[in-house]
């Protein structure tokens, strides 16, 4: 896959749009930055110019409820990093972090780390910082989990395989 990374401000998606249409046909998965720092019109080029696979951030979404509507009902996934987006100040405090409201929506929402030696914190430090400061429920966390699986780009069995490791985790403890 090929992904549009680093700093959004001033750089919307439609800068890249060839390099990324030759990269689709190519056959590779596309994934972009957007609606972290910049606003919810680069998360519309994002999918409408880029096309992409999957989205990486996307919090900003929540400022425009068509598009939060449209990512929902397609089920985009966003890979949002709460302690990246801490650092960045998109969030003046995790306790203030959107994720729950993302949840809430229907918007297929996953924690990941972003650049962990720069923003601090690797994935599961992102699930327990969020997690405490928000309060997520056993639900939510679960959810949270099953959709990085049903978001990646791993093959349909592979993937089937981790749900089902999942589900049996949950069922046990």
């Amino acid at each position: 896959g090929v992904g549009l990374d680093s700093s959004e401000v001033g750089h919307p998606p439609s800068k890249f749009e060839r390099v990324f249409a030759a990269c689709r046909e190519l056959g590779l998965k596309i994934c972009a930055h957007a609606g972290e720092e910049g606003p919810p019109e680069y998360v519309h080029e994002a999918l409408d110019l880029l096309k992409i696979d999957r989205m990486d951030h996307g919090n900003r979404s929540m400022e425009d409820e068509a598009l939060v509507a449209r990512l929902a009902k397609a089920q985009m996934t966003l890979t949002v990093c709460p302690l990246s987006n801490l650092k960045l100040c998109v969030v003046k405090d995790l306790k203030d972090h959107p994720i729950p409201a993302m949840l809430a929506k229907g918007l297929h929402v996953t924690l990941n780390s972003d650049d962990p030696s720069y923003f601090g914190g690797y994935m599961n430090d992102n699930y327990i910082q969020l997690a405490n400061a928000v309060g997520l429920t056993r639900e939510q966390i679960i959810q949270i989990a099953r959709n990085s699986f049903e978001g990646s780009f791993l093959p349909d069995a592979k993937k089937a395989q981790y749900l089902a490791e999942i589900d049996a985790y949950v069922a046990a403890n």
